[in-house]
């Protein structure tokens, strides 16, 4: 929201330190969109309200820009997001994973390194070995983007995110697993919404798994190509608003509810997560009531070498990052 200059202060000092560029689009109040412009269910006591509401429109006005300003792709974030000081390392590596995952074998034309894409048929193996990061298969060099030619969304922040499940028929199980990832907190300092944590339970400490997205839970960050972008634009922003963004973006991923599935791919643990400064912890959220009481001390869930946490460290010109989450002496 333009009037949460906090907030935009916070992003403008992160995205410098981290030297990148952004540019903001207003956030929407609820009681700002017109009601005939609000797409809606026969049972119109099932559709959006309030600050949920103008989230829904906040992002689609994202959208538009990505759209009328024909851009071939754009990472889309919310104003509360924090990041590691390795983000380019970490995109890059997840750039690699991708393409692993979606593009075409380089000595086997047409063909791909997991069985079961694009789309998993009659006889597909319901589990699939993961992939190793560290000896990934050669694959055609994509012509469109460094994460692969074939993708609508990549949902990079999130609160959660299950991996694929078995018993689905429409997404592809491969995964790239990355064990030894010195950014990746300690198993004690992760959490998701979503249950059971499979990342937690079925992996070492410190490992990243690239894969497909299913049931993601908070639109933190999601970068989308121009035609992820075109496709959002007739899934959410023209259908029926009858679930907070975040939602829709989970249906238009994995198409239900209406939806066509679209090609979208994440990563656990997410890359973005929230920053939650020093404050009254009501504060935290223009949507939902986050309680009352006071923070004392400014943290980012789940990143280790936290921007915004060592903003006086890299103004000093060190590289002794504050790591929030060190592994213990055990």
């Amino acid at each position: 929201m333009p009037s949460r200059t906090d907030r935009r202060d916070g992003m403008i000092l992160g995205a410098a330190l981290s030297q990148l560029e952004i540019n903001f689009v207003d956030g929407v109040r609820g009681e700002d969109v017109n009601e005939k412009a609000i797409p809606v269910p026969e049972d119109r006591n099932n559709r959006l309200k309030g600050p949920v509401l103008g989230s829904w429109r906040g992002h689609m006005n994202a959208i538009h820009e990505v759209v009328r300003r024909n851009l071939s792709s754009a990472l889309i974030m919310e104003d509360d997001v924090d990041w590691d000081v390795r983000i380019r390392e970490q995109l890059h590596d997840f750039a690699v994973s991708i393409r692993a995952l979606t593009q075409p074998l380089t000595r086997q034309p047409g063909k791909y390194a997991d069985p079961t894409y694009p789309t998993p048929v009659d006889g597909s193996p319901k589990e699939l070995p993961d992939m190793n990061f560290y000896s990934l298969p050669d694959t055609v060099r994509p012509l469109i983007s460094p994460y692969g030619d074939n993708w609508d969304v990549l949902w990079l922040g999130h609160c959660g995110m299950h991996f694929v499940f078995e018993h689905s028929n429409l997404i592809p199980k491969g995964r790239v697993v990355k064990e030894n990832d010195v950014s990746v907190p300690p198993k004690k300092n992760l959490w998701s919404i979503n249950k059971p944590f499979s990342l937690v339970d079925e992996y070492p400490e410190h490992t990243r798994v690239v894969h497909h997205a299913q049931e993601g839970v908070c639109s933190l960050a999601y970068a989308v190509s121009q035609r992820g972008a075109l496709n959002m634009l007739r899934e959410i922003a023209l259908k029926p608003a009858t679930d907070a963004f975040d939602i829709l973006l989970r249906f238009y991923c994995e198409g239900t509810h209406g939806r066509t599935k679209q090609e979208c791919l994440s990563i656990n643990p997410s890359l973005f997560s929230h920053h939650r400064p020093v404050g009254p912890i009501g504060a935290s959220s223009d949507i939902g009531d986050h309680g009352e009481g006071y923070r004392h001390e400014a943290l980012t869930d789940m990143v280790r070498f936290s921007v915004r946490l060592n903003a006086e460290v890299i103004l000093n010109g060190s590289t002794n990052y504050i790591d929030q989450f060190p592994d213990s002496a055990e």
